[in-house]
């Protein structure tokens, strides 16, 4: 407990880390705030009323529909018809279309490889792309909105406008892409002024916003049935902590491949014994290198089966692919996982390039042959490291259904278990957390260098 509250201390002291940890919390604050304000032409408190009404006839606005999923990433303003409704996710889809698109257009593919006027030329191309995914998100959500209010009596009283006229459509759709660039922007000063990656914080801060909420009504729920509850909320807590650790492995674990370069006295036939051994390093393949995008694609399309309920109503079997934690709906979402697993590792790890970037240095790994021998050493070895990491991202991913009902009682808190939500949160602090191990470190460094040059100037 001294070390961490003497690294807060060193936290503190640096001015310039001080500034953006503060620059980061200010500008969270304002998409929080941003958050709670609706849509002008709808009435708020009545909006209010009818999820309360929701609730109360066992639904939930973030539990079993594919859509609570969306509004889990945007801290509840998808449910709220807040300004930020769509929030950072037509960004976040922006993104993976043009990564994508990467792939087959050599256009892209050059920017790709431009260095820092390539990354901002695509940057710009992601931006107009966003709001032609808004574009095509607004309509929907406004569309969703108003199917919602439907079978209520007072419907009418939760507008101010009538919801089928353009004075209300234009105007609405207008601030709602408007709301998703501004949070756009938000992400993006975070990540150049402040403290950690921007787009990745407010998506987080969205998931840890449905937290205390989540667990308060579990508590509730739990308390209900006498002092067996009680246990069974403790129980919960130390299961959680468990699934948090072991999401912490699945996020770090490594396969250390040695790799060893050659010096080039070595090269010119020289004899030096000490320059023989050469450099000894490692090439760190993740395990988990897809990281949450295999999930964030899977969802993407578990909205198509659900689309296939319109079709037959009254067949169960396909209603269940509107039920995030029915076992119809699971199935699928971990054999799409384990596949987008595979396809986006492939893409992303690019092996034969690894294997010439260390021919070209002079580096090679013990007993295989520089060139194609080591990129057919490495797919392999990223082959079988993947099979297992995919299998683990694809339970996490349906941890949420496994636990649901047998063991956690509410939906809200059951999405905590595992899922998109927890491997974001992990993901995103661990990796604020190395952005502000890496000041710390650097200002020892600078320490140690201002003294020894004291030292020298006193001479």
């Amino acid at each position: 407990m001294k070390e961490f509250i003497q690294t807060l201390k060193n936290i503190w002291s640096l001015k310039e880390l001080r500034e953006k940890i503060l620059f980061t919390l200010g500008l969270i604050l304002v998409y929080r705030f941003a958050s709670y304000i609706s849509l002008p032409a709808i009435n708020m408190a009545q909006v209010g009323s009818l999820l309360e009404q929701y609730h109360n006839q066992g639904g939930s606005k973030q539990g079993a529909g594919l859509l609570g999923l969306l509004s889990s990433f945007t801290g509840g303003a998808f449910s709220r018809a807040s300004i930020m409704a769509l929030g950072i996710m037509p960004y976040i889809s922006a993104s993976i279309i043009v990564q994508l698109m990467g792939m087959a257009i050599p256009y892209l593919q050059k920017l790709q490889k431009d260095g820092e006027s390539g990354r901002n030329t695509l940057n710009q191309i992601t931006r107009w792309l966003t709001i032609a995914v808004c574009l095509v998100q607004a309509p929907s959500y406004l569309t969703s909105i108003t199917q919602f209010f439907l079978p209520y009596a007072q419907f009418q009283q939760a507008y101010y406008i009538e919801p089928n006229s353009v004075m209300f459509w234009l105007p609405s759709i207008v601030i709602l892409i408007t709301g998703s660039v501004f949070a756009m922007w938000l992400g993006e000063k975070i990540t150049d002024k402040g403290i950690g990656n921007g787009i990745s914080i407010l998506i987080m801060v969205g998931i840890l916003a449905d937290f205390p909420g989540a667990f308060i009504q579990e508590v509730s729920t739990q308390t209900g049935k006498g002092g067996l509850g009680a246990i069974m909320i403790l129980v919960e807590i130390l299961f959680w902590m468990l699934v948090v650790l072991l999401a912490i492995v699945l996020s770090v674990a490594v396969r250390k491949i040695p790799i060893q370069y050659v010096s080039r006295a070595q090269a010119r036939g020289g004899v030096n014994r000490n320059l023989m051994q050469g450099a000894r390093q490692w090439i760190p393949l993740k395990v988990n290198a897809a990281g949450v995008m295999p999930i964030i694609f899977a969802q993407a399309l578990m909205f198509v089966p659900g689309l296939l309920t319109n079709i037959d109503e009254s067949n169960t079997f396909l209603a269940g692919f509107k039920n995030v934690f029915s076992w119809q709906y699971n199935v699928l979402f971990a054999l799409l996982i384990i596949i987008f697993t595979f396809f986006y590792t492939a893409i992303t790890i690019p092996v034969n390039q690894m294997a010439d970037d260390l021919k070209r240095n002079g580096g090679l790994i013990p007993k295989v042959r520089p060139g194609k021998e080591t990129a057919d050493y490495l797919d392999d070895i990223l082959s079988k490291i993947t099979l297992p990491g995919s299998i683990f991202l694809a339970i996490f991913a349906i941890l949420p259904a496994i636990v649901h009902g047998s063991f956690v009682q509410t939906d809200r808190f059951a999405l905590f278990f595992g899922g998109t939500s927890l491997l974001i949160m992990v993901g995103v602090i661990l990796d604020t957390v190395q952005q502000i191990n890496t000041y710390l470190l650097n200002h020892h460094y600078d320490g140690l260098m201002q003294s020894k040059l004291s030292r020298t100037s006193g001479l």
